[in-house]
């Protein structure tokens, strides 16, 4: 739930003696970690734009010296290849100016610095690789690292706005070109710069007349890039837009796959990705056609300007401005010039690419939404005391409030049912406890203490939430049920087994506890993927149990078996379970009838049925 604009109607109490404020621990300080590294490169002065290059220049802090390294060894071993042309020249103005000794001398100097620096390329090459691809690789793991923590430190609010497959893009595939751009800064563009420096440093110590020439000829390529830069930037970053709407569509369309073939809807599901691939399609050809016609524009420039260079130098020659020799020299050099700026824009679809990925990730990791647990109470052990003390509650967007006044207050070991048509609120009720939401007013306390000073990473290690739709991943069941909880016992595990009604199920299977299941359990039933889910909440010990529809959509059989479990889990625990069927909350210590965010009704189901009210007519028409 997203963060409440009206805390200041929130009482926040002091802290009970005894119970000082601590630093986090365990994964709570390694997410806060995140804040010092990759975050802090996003992070701009109030007002100001991020530059996307300094970001990118930021993330790689920590590693400098291997830049510093991969740099020297760049130009050192490509230096050589941009002093070859000038190697030719004098070659050949010693040919056609000089004579005996000085001549052979002048050939071997040009040809010997040449042969050298290529025999140091090989060894500096492989330095350089070994140097850059650490750098990169490091930075290319970290920032998924921290995307991954970051989310992991938003507010559950957050995911209700964006969907899965656009994270999933970012991390992969905005990561992924944010790589492609560092290799290219490191290689092409360096190498590109380089032979632009050379060739103009030459040039203008030897014949700044040819110099005034380039100078001339230079911005017609300039003109031509920043004519097209704007329309190449807004073509790139809406096919990344679109990349992103496709891979969440994708994602989706594979989720709702079951759906989908029940109600015989393929033809329908495969013509709504055919129109978003085609949307991908129209967007790529646009930015294609764009390259492409911007591609040939320079290339005839360029060489019309070539042209026009050598018959410029020609005259130089004739005239006796420059040597002969260096006629191939200024002409080789005016083409890496030209073709130094040729390749940059080139280049330009994947710098702006990648610089637009930098902007994208910046989008998560400068999220605000985050569950502040710096410097927050680290629970006790709790015995499990819930109160609700005139708690309202609205969405930020909402209209009305979803719970009004709302007091409950739980005993620890109390079993309590949350009943009610959709939206009246108890699952929000549910989520308040788990830490999902503040209250816009009243307080939430947990053995008296305000939920909102809780470290609410520590707190939740003392709850166990088992949903609707029970969470499973592809593992074994074993790893299913000791997910986060690695060193459990074999005995504890085989409790937590038995105690989830689960141990017949496990007992038939041939490979038992380490029986390897599909992917979200797929290959189990909604009774026995419950009963797991089930046995996971038992393994941790919890103080609070929350138990959310856990027997909807049940067959009779199953839902009598997930009740022993219930039952099992209930004892001497606070236990709040929200149910549609009310057959399963008869042993409910307590069952709460929720009416438009209000207590319409509690007691035990009996006095319930007595009262004749809501809950009697809620029953009546299930039983129908």
């Amino acid at each position: 739930m997203t963060k409440n604009k009206n805390h200041n109607s929130q009482k926040f109490d002091p802290l009970p003696q005894g119970k000082p404020f601590v630093e986090p621990s365990g994964d709570s300080e390694v997410l806060l970690k995140d804040e010092d590294t990759y975050v802090a490169a996003f992070k701009t002065k109030p007002g100001k734009k991020r530059s996307a290059f300094k970001t990118l220049l930021t993330l790689y802090k920590g590693n400098y010296t291997r830049l510093i390294v991969s740099v020297i060894c760049f130009v050192v071993k490509t230096l050589p290849v941009h002093f070859y042309s000038l190697a030719v020249a004098n070659v050949i103005n010693a040919l056609i100016y000089s004579e005996g000794f000085a001549m052979y001398l002048s050939i071997v100097i040009n040809l010997g610095i040449v042969l050298l620096g290529y025999l140091l390329n090989l060894p500096l090459d492989v330095v350089f690789a070994r140097f850059t691809s650490k750098a990169i690789r490091s930075v290319e793991a970290n920032l998924r690292s921290s995307l991954i923590r970051k989310l992991h430190m938003l507010s559950i609010g957050f995911f209700k706005h964006i969907q899965t497959g656009r994270l999933q893009s970012k991390i992969m595939r905005d990561v992924e070109a944010i790589t492609d751009l560092s290799h290219q800064l490191l290689s092409n563009i360096m190498s590109i710069a380089l032979s632009f420096i050379v060739a103009l440093s030459v040039t203008v110590t030897r014949s700044p007349i040819v110099l005034l020439v380039f100078i001339v000829l230079v911005p017609v390529d300039l003109f031509l890039i920043r004519f097209f830069r704007s329309k190449l930037v807004e073509n790139n970053k809406k096919f990344r837009q679109e990349i992103e709407n496709t891979s969440a569509s994708v994602i989706e369309s594979m989720e709702l796959m079951p759906v989908t073939k029940a109600h015989g809807l393929e033809d329908t599901q495969v013509k709504k990705m055919d129109e978003q691939f085609e949307r991908v399609a129209n967007d790529g050809y646009k930015l294609d056609r764009t390259n492409a016609f911007f591609g040939r524009c320079m290339w005839f420039v360029s060489m019309s300007m070539q042209v026009v260079c050598l018959i410029f130098n020609i005259i130089l020659a004739k005239n006796g401005f420059i040597l002969i020799g260096d006629i191939s020299l200024y002409q080789t050099y005016f083409s890496s010039i030209v073709n130094s700026i040729n390749a940059i824009i080139n280049l330009l679809p994947i710098l702006s690419k990648g610089m637009e990925s930098v902007n994208s990730v910046g989008d998560i990791l400068l999220a605000e939404d985050i569950e502040d647990n710096y410097h927050k109470l680290v629970p006790p052990r709790l015995k499990g005391e819930v109160k609700f003390e005139d708690v309202t509650f609205r969405y930020d967007d909402g209209d009305k409030n979803v719970l009004d006044n709302f007091s409950l207050n739980v005993k620890a070991g109390e079993t309590v049912a949350f009943v009610g048509a959709s939206g009246c609120g108890k699952t929000t009720a549910i989520n308040l406890v788990i830490g999902f939401g503040k209250v816009t007013s009243g307080r939430v306390l947990i053995d008296g203490m305000n939920i909102n000073n809780f470290n609410l990473h520590e707190y939740r290690t003392q709850l166990a939430v088992v949903p609707q739709t029970p969470i499973l991943f592809s593992g074994t069941i074993r790893d299913n049920i000791t997910y986060g909880n690695e060193n459990i016992t074999d005995e504890a595990l085989n409790i937590a087994i038995e105690q989830a009604n689960l141990k017949e199920f496990v007992d038939s299977l041939p490979d038992g506890v380490n029986t390897v299941i599909g992917e979200h359990g797929g290959t189990l039933s909604g009774g026995q993927r419950q009963r797991i889910a089930i046995a996971r909440a038992l393994i941790r010990n919890p103080s609070i149990v929350i138990l959310d529809e856990a027997t909807s959509a049940l067959d009779t059989v199953s839902e009598r078996k997930i009740q022993i479990a219930i039952n099992n889990v209930a004892k001497g625990r606070t236990t709040f379970i929200v149910a549609h069927r009310l057959s399963t909350i008869r042993n409910a210590d307590r069952i709460v009838v929720f009416d438009k965010g209000k207590v319409a009704e509690m007691g035990t189901f009996e006095e319930l049925m007595k009262q004749r009210g809501m809950f009697y007519k809620l029953q009546t028409l299930q039983d129908e």
